[in-house]
């Protein structure tokens, strides 16, 4: 792996002609042969040469653009990171090109070679992290030093990322829950392509463990990200229980995933929140206008995309090699109308011997931190 960018000393060396050709080529003067011209720009693209504000071939036509690959095109928590990593581009004259894998490792890294050879400056990466997942094609991009940042933590790749706690977030969530008397939760879990999924669980986890609440492996409901698997999950999960066996929260891997959980709930007569507290995660803006205002956890979709968009291109336009950043930004709880309080006595069996505070608060877990709902 490279420490250092190469110079234009490197390009002129490899491709056996002066700085000053390179230099032609570059700002698209002077009178140099075709093949010279063809023979530099291979050498650039090959060393990934970026000086300030140009790039390989798309350098000596002064474009300058940046590619985005998310995860799912349908969902609207990525339409909000688009919107900030779009002005954070626009500001700073880039064009922002948007694909997505739909979670699939082998569109992803199509998508990414595609990116690559339309000349983008650099990426922005929701990357898939299927078990059969073969990352090759990003751990090329570390070796050529090509700017990469992530949206979500691939261990073993150092690259900059911008993202919440996911562990600490889903932690309030369920800390929130506990306080309101619930001790039967159970959590509808994402997909496995997303290392999310798993932080978000372990964050349930970390919740009732702190607390007199039990949480188990059949706690952990396998739905996915969009609202047919919520839908689906819910009618097989409640379908099959008797009323006094339901929990009475559920936490969901996004909001996409609660919302179809609460057309289920309500197809099987099942009232949210008189019999069931549903919280989301990512407060997508459709929230504010349906008839049942979701508790959910508020990520920071527009600054994420923001700040990843202008960490990449700070990598773009230096001509040092930047070591890579990691930046947590944080995520709150919003309490709306799909939750409420449980007063009453928790069912015999469900709970362990500990104590609670006074105000209801599990004794080693703390409060949840919450913002009211605008």
């Amino acid at each position: 792996m490279q420490s250092k960018r190469a110079t234009i000393t490197d390009v002129a060396r490899l491709a056996g002609v002066s700085k000053a050709t390179v230099s032609a080529v570059l700002n698209d003067t002077g009178t140099v042969k075709a093949s010279t011209r063809d023979r530099v720009l291979s050498v650039m693209e090959n060393v990934n040469y970026r000086p300030a504000g140009f790039s390989g071939r798309a350098a000596a036509q002064n474009e300058r653009s940046i590619g985005l690959v998310i995860k799912e095109i349908d969902n609207p928590y990525y339409g909000e990171v688009v919107t900030g990593a779009r002005a954070a581009a626009q500001e700073s004259g880039y064009t922002l090109l948007v694909t997505s894998s739909e979670g699939e490792y082998e569109a992803e890294r199509k998508a990414v070679e595609l990116l690559q050879r339309k000349e983008v400056d650099g990426l922005i990466l929701t990357p898939v992290l299927d078990y059969d997942a073969d990352l090759s094609h990003l751990f090329e991009l570390k070796r050529r030093n090509f700017p990469f940042v992530l949206l979500e933590e691939l261990r073993g790749v150092p690259a900059g990322l911008i993202d919440v706690d996911n562990e600490e977030a889903s932690r309030k969530a369920v800390e929130f829950l506990i306080a309101q008397g619930h001790t039967r939760i159970v959590h509808f879990a994402g997909p496995a392509y997303s290392w999310h999924s798993q932080e978000r669980i372990d964050g349930v986890r970390r919740a009732c463990s702190a607390s007199h609440v039990i949480f188990g492996d059949d706690d952990v409901v396998r739905a996915g990200a969009h609202m047919e698997d919520g839908y689906r999950a819910g009618l097989e999960y409640f379908g099959a229980l008797s009323p006094a066996a339901r929990p009475t929260a559920v936490t969901c891997y996004n909001d996409l995933v609660a919302l179809g959980l609460c057309r289920a709930l309500n197809e099987l007569g099942i009232g949210v929140p008189a019999d069931v507290s549903v919280v989301g995660f990512d407060d997508i803006q459709m929230l504010e206008y349906l008839p049942l205002r979701l508790t959910t956890v508020r990520m920071p979709k527009f600054q994420m995309g923001q700040l990843a968009a202008q960490m990449l291109i700070r990598h773009i336009e230096s001509r040092e090699a930047l070591p890579p950043q990691k930046v947590h930004l944080e995520a709150e709880l919003v309490v709306r109308d799909s939750t409420r309080a449980v007063p009453q006595a928790p069912p015999p069996g469900r709970i362990r011997l500990a104590s609670a505070d006074g105000d209801g608060t599990a004794a080693s877990g703390g409060r949840a931190r919450t913002v009211a709902a605008p």
